[in-house]
């Protein structure tokens, strides 16, 4: 693993439990299938309870908790988690950054009290149902309504994209109210599972985050009580406070990857012998690693910035998006590169990067576009919105 500017050196010790714990676990249960899991489209459910034990499963609202990792601590985690697979880290950050982070930010007493001791515990995996069919860049287009009834609320409507409903149980959905769907009152409401008129369909054939267990959330005639509505989530503002939280995780996670792939490349081009010497003894060879370096240091510079930030509470929106844009895109070029400097091996499930590349399609895609956050960015630095 290289750090070749020290971006971590000077980390605590405290600050680095979480992710040696993280690797130890990953490295022993999880490296040694996760080819076979990927070909598969499985996921290791058998972890979960690992995962809850080392401290992965943890809101982020807004209240001190001394239990909950410091921004250092949790990144360098995500980074670990992603090193392995971006799927295991989609799961992990689903469930703290947007399911229980939504619980602990918008939930009642009684709401908080029911399910985040479960979800830490593993016992409970949460999902965020805010994507539909016809509605990802522009969530307060969707289409998912929640209607007033003399008992609480019907909800319906169709989520997709939902990552981790497959094995969830319980959903944070959101919905307009059907009484103003028209000003975009958003609400939020959480939804056991199973539950009556709520089907959950794995999406399959997938060829990226084939180890993340995604599904669509179909909704119809769900009644729910009145005491299923988050009662702080008024508003879309409600959801991307959570994605806020997801999207820097995913900055983190980036690193990991990309660290993963230039490990391979530098090890492939040092051993492979060609025309009387290591591959990684040619200029070219030596270019393209160097460019490789050139993307990992600025992203694990972002991320360590991106945790110094937060805990001084000068973190915000805009710089986040930078953040998930920049990272993730240096991870795809690295990845893409460390694709080319292995050869055919670099297309085999067991040397892994074309495993990190094609996760890396997704991660680019999901929780803002590039398209999206770039449009954020161009607003924070000209004062001018370009969205419409």
């Amino acid at each position: 693993m290289i750090d070749y500017l020290g971006a971590f050196a000077d980390v605590p010790e405290g600050e680095r439990r979480l992710a040696a714990a993280t690797r130890e676990l990953l490295e022993r249960s999880v490296m040694p299938r996760i080819a076979d899991l990927y070909e598969s489209s499985a996921f290791p459910s058998d972890i979960i309870p690992a995962l809850a034990e080392i401290g992965l499963f943890v809101g982020h609202g807004p209240e001190h908790d001394e239990a909950r990792p410091g921004p250092l601590a949790w990144g360098l985690a995500q980074r670990e988690l992603e090193r392995c697979d971006s799927g295991l880290r989609s799961l992990v950050s689903v469930q703290s950054c947007l399911a229980m982070t939504a619980i602990e930010r918008s939930g009642s007493a009684d709401q908080r009290a029911e399910w985040l001791p479960a979800m830490r515990r593993g016992v409970a995996i949460g999902c965020f149902g805010l994507t539909e069919p016809e509605h990802g860049s522009d969530p307060s287009g969707m289409e998912t309504r929640a209607q007033r009834t003399a008992e609480g609320w019907r909800l319906d409507g169709h989520k997709r994209w939902v990552s981790n409903s497959p094995i969830a149980r319980v959903a944070v959905i959101w919905a307009k109210s059907e009484s103003s769907a028209a000003t975009g009152d958003i609400r939020g409401f959480l939804v056991p599972l199973p539950w009556p008129g709520v089907e959950v369909r794995p999406l399959t054939r997938k060829q990226s985050l084939r180890v993340s267990p995604s599904g669509e959330v179909l909704l119809k005639d769900v009644r729910l009580p009145e005491s299923a509505r988050l009662p702080g989530a008024e508003g879309l503002g409600a959801a991307l406070a959570c994605l806020n939280e997801a999207r820097t995780s995913i900055a983190w996670g980036a690193v990991g990857a990309a660290e993963a792939c230039l490990d391979m490349a530098r090890e492939h081009t040092g051993r492979r012998v060609q025309f009387g010497r290591p591959l990684a003894g040619f200029q070219l060879v030596q270019e393209r690693l160097v460019a490789m370096l050139d993307d990992l240091i600025s992203a694990q510079l972002v991320a360590r910035r991106l945790a110094e930030l937060k805990v001084r509470g000068a973190l915000r929106h805009p710089h986040i998006s930078f953040a998930k844009r920049h990272n993730v895109a240096a991870a795809q070029r690295i990845a893409a590169r460390a694709r080319a400097l292995l050869g055919a091996e670099g297309i085999i499930t067991d040397r892994h990067v074309m495993r990190h590349m094609a996760n890396l399609e997704s991660v680019a895609t999901y929780e803002g576009t590039d398209e999206i956050h770039t449009l954020i960015l161009g607003a924070d630095l000209t004062g001018l919105s370009a969205f419409r």
